[in-house]
């Protein structure tokens, strides 16, 4: 296969296994998608939505948020870890949300970035999940998987990302980097894997990948 055709049997594997993806982090507009983005660094999807419910109820528009202190976000997220720097994140960017934007989460890549505690993954997804616009956002998920389909030379995120933008079609990018991300989780995780379940990698792999993982069943 060559490249387009290692790109299209992609496609099409995902959208057999996941034509439809939920989005993983329960919210209920572009702030608690934010919010909860936000939280999920270096987190699990699992963890956040145990605590933004807890946090939503006392808080769930940046006008309320702005009512607590930093100290008793901190207590209501502290679970989901880094509370230090996640309580400030979310306590500043809901005050300048307040200040410029009327109280709304704006759709706009640099507005998102230039938000405390906002960085360009996080400003990825809420620009794909919240207002449909074209992103690919890149977790470890989709890094490890580009690596191992020998579709990115695993270099960094930001290569990662500029790959998967070049090789798939951009009305793709937003169903796809979701398809990706439950694919890995379910099939290519980073432990545990099971090659014989992958059939993905097992397709279309890199030849290194392949043979340090079959050397290692040995």
């Amino acid at each position: 296969m060559n490249k387009q055709e290692k790109v299209q049997f992609v496609i099409d594997t995902l959208n057999d296994i996941f034509p439809e993806v939920p989005i993983p982090l329960d919210h209920k507009d572009p702030y608690t998608l934010l919010i909860a983005v936000l939280l999920s660094a270096q987190s699990t999807d699992k963890k956040v939505n145990q605590i933004t419910p807890i946090l939503f109820n006392t808080a769930d528009n940046p006008y309320q948020m702005v009512k607590l202190s930093i100290e008793e976000i901190r207590a209501i997220i502290k679970p989901v870890g880094l509370s230090p720097m996640k309580s400030k994140g979310i306590y500043g960017l809901s005050q300048i949300l307040i200040d410029k934007y009327n109280g709304e989460v704006p759709a706009d890549f640099d507005a998102l970035e230039s938000l405390p505690a906002v960085g360009h993954k996080t400003a990825s997804v809420v620009m794909s999940q919240a207002f449909n616009i074209p992103a690919f956002p890149v977790d470890t998920h989709i890094h490890r998987l580009m690596y191992r389909w020998n579709l990115s030379n695993g270099k960094n995120v930001v290569q990662t990302e500029a790959d998967a933008k070049r090789l798939f079609p951009r009305e793709l990018w937003n169903l796809l980097h979701l398809q990706i991300i439950y694919y890995a989780r379910q099939y290519s995780p980073a432990r545990g894997w099971d090659i014989e379940k992958d059939i993905i990698t097992s397709t279309i792999g890199r030849k290194t990948v392949l043979e340090k993982y079959y050397k290692s069943k040995k």
